[in-house]
């Protein structure tokens, strides 16, 4: 995998648009700036997007919330209702770009379970409000301390589109994270799920929202 990442380094160099500004905004742009890419950080509050965008470096820039034009991806790293409505508000502009959804509509004040409708996940509805964007869903089960630090990661990443899948993969690999593929986009409210248990037992490993979910050999 250090092979391929070396190599993916090399060979692509992406503009990345970062729709938010908080924890997992700055985990996953530090991730993406450290693999060489160019992040552009948007938010609703500009100035927040601009402090973001400075600690990161000068291979990222702070904007308002406004277009998604000239990205070639764009990572939706804001809660569930406000990466609904940023899909629904940029469905055009969406169109035939790679989407990354990274929430998890979780009933945070019970943690009982999620809060899409039972047929659905997140990454569905996001897709279905945005139907020509190339969803993807990645990033979901790791918390923003692990991401803002340098250790390996794996990353499950579900999506029906495979040049997306393509895409988001060399970035994981560019930023020192294990991709692995879990297949179609129809998988992604068994991550959503996953993910609910791992927040949940938070308090009974004492976890301290640090821990992480990974794939290890016997």
């Amino acid at each position: 995998m250090e092979l391929l990442a070396r190599q993916h380094k090399e060979e692509t160099h992406m503009e990345i648009l970062i729709v938010g500004s908080g924890n997992m905004a700055r985990g996953i742009g530090l991730r993406l700036v450290r693999g060489g890419h160019q992040v552009r950080i948007a938010d609703r509050q500009p100035d927040k997007a601009a402090d973001l965008a400075a600690e990161l470096g000068e291979s990222a820039a702070g904007e308002v919330l406004d277009s998604a034009a000239g990205a070639e991806v764009i990572v939706l790293a804001t809660p569930y209702e406000g990466s609904l409505e940023v899909a629904r508000l940029w469905a055009d502009q969406l169109a035939g770009k790679t989407v990354v959804d990274i929430c998890n509509p979780v009933d945070f004040d019970t943690f009982d379970g999620l809060v899409t409708p039972p047929d659905k996940s997140a990454a569905q509805q996001i897709a279905d409000a945005a139907p020509g964007a190339r969803v993807v869903k990645a990033f979901n089960t790791t918390f923003a301390s692990r991401l803002a630090n340098s250790t390996p990661l794996d990353v499950f990443i579900a999506g029906d589109d495979p040049d997306a899948k393509k895409t988001v993969t060399g970035l994981c690999l560019d930023a020192d994270l294990r991709p692995i593929d879990v297949g179609g986009l129809k998988h992604a409210r068994a991550l959503e799920a996953f993910q609910l248990l791992h927040m949940k037992v938070q308090d009974q490993i004492n976890g301290g929202w640090t821990t992480a979910i990974a794939f290890t050999e016997a």
